[in-house]
């Protein structure tokens, strides 16, 4: 999800790799020498870093919920020059796509992994996902006026869903392009959006 353009420090370095081996494996099938070889470092390097394994998951688990979040708002503050709940919505849509599309091993360690975490962390990311889920209730109720709250949550929590699927679409190199790809998710979601706003 990041939007920088120069190389990755060291830190997300072993992040990036640990979420994919995470990922693959699970977080009890891989040890720190094996994301200390991915990166180029000694396993025990990593600790220059991180406290350990916890501290990566918490990090890559709070982190991506933190950053999902902040891009939403974002979104959102840059559409308050004038643009329509419309175009707010399909902002954030593209956004969560771009997520689906760029961090899938998150998607699968969040679905694996998230009870794994200290108790403050997983509450930590509980309280971030219920404030972004907020924020989107929020813009559809906007574009479909008519959907009650609890509608528009559950709908919104089913294009996350759909959304999230995107592990199981198959391997990055057999799906088809990205542009497709996120295409044919953003149709899917905004009629997803408009069948529950009916």
């Amino acid at each position: 999800m990041a939007t920088r353009t120069d190389a990755p420090t060291r830190r997300e370095q072993i992040l990036k790799e640990a979420a994919r081996l995470f990922a693959e494996r699970g977080f009890h099938g891989v040890g720190v020498d094996e994301i200390g070889a991915a990166v180029g470092i000694s396993g025990p390097g990593l600790y220059r870093h991180f406290a350990g394994k916890d501290a990566m998951l918490a990090e890559l688990l709070v982190g991506i919920s933190g950053q999902l979040l902040t891009g939403a708002k974002r979104r959102v503050a840059e559409a308050d020059g004038g643009a329509g709940a419309e175009a707010v919505l399909d902002s954030l849509i593209e956004g969560h796509i771009d997520f689906a599309l760029d961090d899938r091993p998150l998607i699968t360690l969040h679905d694996r992994e998230l009870d794994r975490l200290r108790d403050s962390d997983r509450k930590m990311v509980r309280q971030l996902q219920r404030q972004y889920v907020e924020l989107w209730v929020g813009v559809v109720r906007e574009v479909y006026p008519g959907l009650g709250e609890p509608a528009a949550r559950s709908a919104v929590h089913s294009v996350f869903g759909l959304l999230n699927s995107t592990p199981h679409l198959g391997r990055a190199g057999s799906l088809p392009g990205r542009g497709a790809t996120a295409e044919l998710l953003h149709r899917m979601a905004r009629g997803a959006f408009a069948a529950a706003g009916v």
